[in-house]
């Protein structure tokens, strides 16, 4: 979905600015991304189905994409390499292509957060929702390797 689809006419609310003419007003992201040709942003949420012994991802790499994170509500927890980290809300976690990482809702109520993907790993996370035989392969298909 092109995002400028779901814009909406409205003159309410317009700050900064001397229209005469309805501006478009972009709807909260709330669970959807925003996809260009070099990333990909997108907003998740995570009730506290995760937790560091069951991690929304399990211990992975990608050999060639960055990954970056930025927590709006709550906190996530990471394994980022050797480093364990907690990211409460406001802070921004980058893990460097080739860095061995998980992450989980490490705070005792909903967690919100953008995520910061190459198009290559927004087509993983997309193949994972699918059916898959084979997550090792499917990983490799990706540039990436599951190390659990």
């Amino acid at each position: 979905m092109h995002e400028s689809e779901s814009y909406v006419k409205s003159t309410e609310n317009v700050r900064g600015g001397c229209w005469d003419s309805p501006v478009d007003v972009v709807p909260p992201l709330a669970g959807q991304a925003l996809a260009g040709s070099d990333f990909t942003v997108a907003e998740w949420r995570d009730d506290g189905e995760s937790s560091a012994e069951r991690p929304i991802a399990p211990l992975h790499l990608h050999r060639s994409d960055d990954e970056a994170w930025i927590v709006l509500e709550g906190a996530l927890g990471f394994v980022r390499g050797d480093d364990r980290l907690i990211a409460p809300a406001g802070a921004g976690v980058l893990v460097p292509r080739g860095l061995a990482h998980t992450f989980w809702n490490a705070a005792d109520t909903p967690t919100r957060y953008l995520i910061v993907l190459t198009p290559r790993l927004a087509a993983l996370i997309e193949a994972l929702h699918g059916p898959v035989d084979d997550l090792r392969a499917l990983f490799r298909r990706f540039d990436s390797e599951l190390l659990e």
